[in-house]
């Protein structure tokens, strides 16, 4: 059957699995503000645009798959959570989202504080000029050779993770003569309403020290009695991908009463609280994000709340987005490879990437949007799933979507929302290269971390 004569969206819909589209769009053309990064639109020629250039010179230019970063958009994000929240609160951008240079730079001049989880994401952030008093270190197993260097490096906050790491942070720390300023990470035993996989604040997982059973009440002790360390707070995160201000409601309420608790044994009012970061995105028209200012004003009247009812000073706030600022920013351009419709059940669009550059879906049955950017269409709609080239099945990119039916190899299609985990989890699984990360802006790109090549693959193969 040609692609032509493919039935139309509504036949195809009855297949599709309940929660998932059940009509197709009325304008297979439409780019729904919610997913796509602000500056991106179609031109007159039908063709999408972002930062005011068109996706057949960006593929012309930097080739597919490749990653498009809106940088209008990223530091239009870093303001707007920074002004959320204020002089009185610190943002934490969350390296582990994605990370580069450039990135660190742009961060530090936003004015944005930096996360980072690793020796490598500390050392691109030292690297790019990030002052070592505005990086926080996260991590459930660092080593003794990342915490030496973040020590010596002299960054803001190092969060401990675990009763051995208290004792290693201040033996490293007294070591090098030096009073590492910490935070306890606790976990609140809070279910967060997202995928198990990104659920961190439940007791069983290997993220911090529980609450139950008087634990991080133990850590507090412990952390409190070491010259190495200067403890300044709790830090509480509780998922990622999270619409519902219900669970940082109960995480805040329960960190309070751990605040008030250490007060009462110690004589010790600590003067912060992290709640981490986890703040969902549209990833489809479906989803519905807070915007940053709703966020800043839920969680401020929730610790205030919290700390005038136990009789405490309120501690300064911080947070960590890190999906929320970069994940709508971005966008993963393919071109389409084969084109496989499936008499009465779908049409498989195979496009130049896959699981190697967005794992999310085959990790976390993630959901995405996608569209024909290279050209309008007034086709029907046929119901598509998008796949890559890797020689799994699993490997999807969008599971359930429309796209018009006279689609054909050649045409160009973009994943919106792909700024967050795509680049940053991508792998070089049946010997992919790595897709580059371009920055777009004001009609100008300049690529940001280059495409791998197989160079760089054969480098490393040293056998």
């Amino acid at each position: 059957m040609s692609r032509s004569a493919h039935p139309a969206g509504p036949r195809h819909a009855d297949v599709l699995p309940e929660g998932h589209y059940t009509a197709p769009p009325t304008d297979l053309n439409a780019l729904d503000g919610k997913v796509w990064s602000r500056t991106v639109t179609r031109n007159t020629d039908g063709v999408v645009t972002v930062g005011g250039i068109d996706v057949t010179r960006l593929a012309e230019e930097f080739g597919t798959p490749a990653y498009f970063l809106d940088e209008t958009d990223f530091r239009a994000r870093c303001r707007a959570w920074a002004e959320a929240f204020g002089k009185d609160a610190d943002v934490f951008y969350a390296g582990k989202a994605f990370l580069s240079r450039a990135v660190v730079r742009w961060l530090k001049e936003e004015g944005l504080n930096l996360d980072v989880c690793s020796g490598g994401e500390l050392a691109t952030a030292l690297d790019a000029g990030m002052p070592a008093e505005r990086i926080a270190f996260h991590g459930n197993n660092k080593s003794e050779a990342e915490i030496e260097r973040a020590v010596r490096a002299g960054v803001g906050r190092i969060v401990l993770d675990s009763f051995q790491e208290i004792v290693r942070v201040a033996h490293i720390a007294q070591g090098l003569g030096k009073r590492q300023r910490v935070q306890i990470r606790v976990t609140v035993g809070v279910e967060a309403h997202t995928h198990e996989f990104i659920a961190t604040a439940h007791e069983d997982q290997k993220f911090g020290i529980a609450l139950a059973g008087g634990q991080a009440a133990e850590a507090v002790r412990r952390a409190l009695k070491l010259d190495g360390l200067e403890l300044i707070g709790i830090h509480s995160h509780i998922g990622s991908q999270i619409f519902d201000m219900a669970g940082f409601e109960v995480s805040a309420r329960r960190v309070v009463q751990l605040l008030a608790q250490v007060r009462d044994e110690h004589g010790v009012e600590l003067p912060e609280i992290d709640l981490g970061g986890g703040l969902g995105i549209a990833y489809t028209p479906e989803d519905d994000p807070r915007e940053p200012h709703e966020i800043a004003k839920a969680l401020g009247e929730i610790v205030t709340r919290e700390c005038e009812a136990a009789g405490l000073r309120t501690p300064r706030i911080s947070v960590e987005p890190g999906r929320a600022i970069v994940g709508p920013t971005a966008f993963t351009l393919y071109e389409v490879g084969t084109v496989k419709p499936l008499e009465g059940l779908r049409t498989y669009v195979s496009v130049d990437g896959g699981m190697s550059d967005n794992i999310r879906t085959a990790l976390y049955d993630a959901e995405y949007s996608v569209a024909l950017v290279s050209r309008t269409s007034e086709a029907a709609p046929m119901l598509s799933r998008v796949v890559g080239k890797h020689c799994e099945s699993g490997d999807i990119v969008v599971r359930d979507a429309f796209l018009p039916a006279d689609l054909a190899p050649g045409d160009l299609i973009a994943v919106p929302a792909t700024g967050a985990y795509c680049r940053s989890m991508a792998s070089n699984y049946n010997h992919a290269l790595r897709p580059p990360v371009v920055a777009v802006r004001d009609g100008e790109a300049r690529v940001i971390v280059r495409r791998e090549t197989e160079e760089d693959l054969l480098r490393l193969d040293v056998g």
